[in-house]
This record gives structure tokens, sequence and C-alpha cells, in this order.
């Protein structure tokens, strides 16, 4: 069976298995729970806690697992998983890769760590005005697409009644995003100021920060530059100049 709890906004489901899962199950309980989070909200985050009672699922409740995560591939923002059963946590594992959104394992003793984990944000975006045309926007930790929302909003404040902007990007805290919805808000944000930017620079360490900016000087028609980590008040300097 399924017990649900879903939070205040109904942005974060637990979802509690035990005994031997049923198709009706996922129709009656997660199905309807899920698909109303989704009317309210972009996306929800999944806590899925399977207790020492649970034996597995029938036929049909394997079935009505695929459909709903095929239905709602985009509409999950981050997903954990509470578990001590060892071919639970690798069935998670192997799945985690394909996964749109970030994936965590957490044993039954951590349930509470869990709880936090799927409730706070992984990562930061921050904007601020540099002076004169420069803005910077760091992204610290790993993202998700909520937080592009807010960052989408901060930059249009900033930018408002500017006829363009010269962008230092800070990536020196930079972990990655969570999952593709994030890495697409990521995409989106940047194209709809394409038109605006005169110049920009990326400061990081990583190898493929390097390559982002040789990609970026073809894709957003701009000039581009890229500093290490250590040469961030060169990039501030660059980005002023001329």
């Amino acid at each position: 069976m399924i017990s649900i709890q879903v939070n205040s906004d109904g942005s974060i489901i637990e979802a509690e298995l035990s005994g031997e899962v049923t198709s009706a199950d996922y129709s009656s309980k997660l199905v309807p729970a899920i698909e109303t989070a989704l009317a309210d909200n972009d996306a929800v985050r999944l806590l899925v806690i399977v207790t020492p009672e649970f034996k597995g699922y029938d036929l049909g409740a394997a079935w009505s697992d695929t459909k709903l995560g095929l239905s709602h591939w985009r509409g999950f923002d981050r997903l954990a998983v509470v578990a001590d059963q060892g071919w639970v946590q690798t069935s998670v594992r192997l799945a985690a890769p394909i996964l749109p959104c970030p994936v965590h394992i957490f044993s039954l003793e951590e349930l509470e760590e869990a709880r936090r984990w799927i409730r706070e944000s992984l990562g930061a975006i921050h904007v601020r005005d540099l002076g004169g045309p420069c803005v910077q926007v760091s992204l610290m930790g790993k993202v998700d697409s909520a937080e592009y929302a807010q960052a989408q909003t901060d930059l249009d404040a900033l930018l408002h009644e500017r006829e363009g902007f010269r962008l230092l990007i800070d990536l020196r805290e930079f972990d990655g995003w969570q999952g593709l919805t994030a890495m697409a808000s990521h995409f989106r944000l940047a194209a709809g100021h394409i038109g605006m930017l005169d110049r920009a620079a990326i400061v990081g360490d990583k190898a493929w920060q390097k390559m982002a900016q040789r990609m970026a000087s073809h894709v957003l028609g701009t000039r581009t530059q890229y500093f290490p980590s250590d040469e961030y008040e060169n990039a501030k300097s660059w980005l002023a100049s001329g």
C-alpha cells in the first residue's frame, strides 16, 4: 500500500510504501496527489519512504510506476528515496543517471536528513550590479530550476531601462545543475538577454567552463573571455575596459 502526505503548498509529497504496492495504490493515491500538486506548482519534490514491511510491486504497479515517470517526466524537481533494502537502493542508483532531477538515497535512520534535503535549496544564484554597464551573476552549489525564476526577476530589474550590459559569470563555487530542468532554465535565462549583451567574462576553474566560454562566443555572437578563479579581479577589469 501507499500512504501519502503533502506539505502545505503542495510542492513536497511524501509517499510511504509498505506491504505489496498495487496498480490501484498508484491510481487512487499517488497519481492524484502528484497531478494536484502540479496543477499549482511547476514541479514537485517527492520523498519515497520504503518501510521494512515493503514486499515489492505487483506487475500492474510496476507498469503504473513506468507510466507515472514518463507522463510527468519534467514534473519532478527532486527525488529522495529512504530505504534499507539493498535491492531498492541498487535499483534507484541504476535509474538515477537518466532521471531529469537530482536523486539522493538515504537509510531509514536518516529520514529527517532526507526531509531536510528535500526541503532545502542546494544552490543559489546571486545577481549584483558592478557599476557602469557591468553585471555579475554568481552560480553557487547545485542550482535548481526554482533559483532561475528569482534570478530572472532580479536580472530584469537590474537591466530595466538599460540599452545594453556586460556580464560577469562567476562559476568559482558552482557545482552543476540539479537535473535537466535546471539546465534548460539556465539556457532560457541566457537566451532572453542575448540581444542586450555587449561582452561576457566567465570565471572558474573547471575544464568544461573554459570550453563553455568558447561555445558561448559563437552562440552569443559577442566577445567572451575565460579567466581562472585567481584572476577574478582581472575579469572585472577586462569587462569594464574599452
